[in-house]
């Protein structure tokens, strides 16, 4: 019988040796998935944070644009006024 008793220590001491490892590994590929999703979260936010940069970066940009092609406009109208009261005032005879 000491034999049988025997046996069956080993085998409560290696099921015990199996359950700590498999909670071992448990827990490093429980740490594993949170470093994996910390490292996706912080690459998600650092690209909205660019996005973001250049979303500002674009509008500033076309506010600027807007304000160029406005000058433009009002330089080309102010030409074309003042080339037309010069061609009305040579048309005028002299008084």
């Amino acid at each position: 019988m000491g034999n049988q008793e025997e046996q069956s220590l080993k085998e409560a001491k290696r099921a015990e040796k199996r359950a700590a490892e498999e909670a071992e590994r448990l827990a490093k590929e429980q740490t594993r998935k949170k470093a994996y999703l910390a490292r996706e979260q912080a690459i998600e936010e650092a690209q909205k944070e660019r996005e973001s940069k250049r979303s500002e970066k674009r509008a500033s940009e076309e506010i600027e644009q807007l304000a160029r092609d406005q000058a433009r406009r009002e330089a080309y109208l102010a030409r074309e006024k003042a080339t037309a009261e010069d061609r009305e005032a040579k048309k005028q005879p002299p008084e």
